[in-house]
């Protein structure tokens, strides 16, 4: 692949991976419909109405297998057809500043990557501290000089040495959590898939892990990252944060000893 040439128009490719998400995938599809020159939705087999709710759209529908976040993206990635991709999560949208920037962008290649603040909605409130905001992400770049990487669940972008994205003005929209239940029990999840990552690149654990690891975060976030400034949600994300670092340490001793976790 070359690199696109400077200052001139390109074609996007938006890309998502889904597993049961009929409540947002609808709202994120018609974000990026304006924006974007084709639409690739790479599914690990739904079985809620994720695949008809997509099926509504002129979109390109994939099954595939789910071998982590990390994998599946950069198994989405790879069936652009343009090299100019813009990723989202089925949860995310683009806000109408973000969409004209990126609009103004595509109009005039100039740079290899960009990337934007992601605002999160928690419960119907959007969060503006906990270290939840200014959340900057890497979504739109040239695939050939980046790839999704970092440590399941947690995925990020890598571009190549030397490439740095620009940054652009408008918020990537986050609708998270629903209820408290389902962040409580998406963390334990995190914490497992975390903790066998972490195990499988060799980092180890200990009582001080777990209890200095969990104290750290959660103080970190409420109180120097203002997280009491958020009300009471504000409270629960960043015990909930604190709970699921304990856990994931845990978990990890446990693999330690040789014990197994829960999948």
């Amino acid at each position: 692949m070359q690199f696109q040439s400077m200052s001139q128009s390109v074609q996007i490719s938006g890309v998502i991976i889904t597993y049961n998400e009929e409540k947002n995938i609808e709202r994120c599809l018609q974000s990026l419909q304006e924006i974007c020159d084709e639409i690739v939705v790479v599914d690990s087999f739904s079985t809620d109405k994720t695949k008809e709710i997509c099926q509504r759209f002129d979109i390109r529908f994939i099954e595939n297998p789910f071998e982590g976040h990390i994998q599946q993206k950069n198994f989405a990635m790879q069936q652009a057809s343009h090299d100019i991709v813009l990723s989202l999560d089925a949860d995310e949208a683009l806000s109408d500043q973000l969409k004209a920037s990126i609009s103004k962008v595509k109009s005039n290649w100039e740079h290899k990557a960009y990337r934007f603040n992601r605002f999160t909605n928690y419960c119907g409130q959007w969060i503006k501290h906990c270290g939840w905001y200014p959340d900057t992400k890497t979504r739109l770049w040239d695939r050939s000089i980046g790839h999704w990487g970092g440590t399941n669940p947690h995925d990020s972008v890598e571009l190549d040495q030397g490439v740095e994205a620009v940054h652009l003005k408008g918020d990537l929209l986050h609708y998270s959590y629903y209820t408290r239940e389902e962040h409580a029990n998406r963390s334990a999840k995190y914490a497992v898939i975390s903790a066998k990552a972490m195990h499988q690149q060799g980092k180890r654990s200990s009582l001080l892990k777990m209890w200095g690891s969990a104290i750290f975060r959660f103080m970190q976030d409420y109180i120097f990252r203002f997280g009491f400034l958020d009300g009471y949600n504000g409270w629960v994300i960043c015990r909930t944060s604190g709970v699921t670092t304990f856990q994931k340490y845990a978990h990890l001793r446990r693999l330690n000893a040789g014990k197994p976790i829960e999948a």
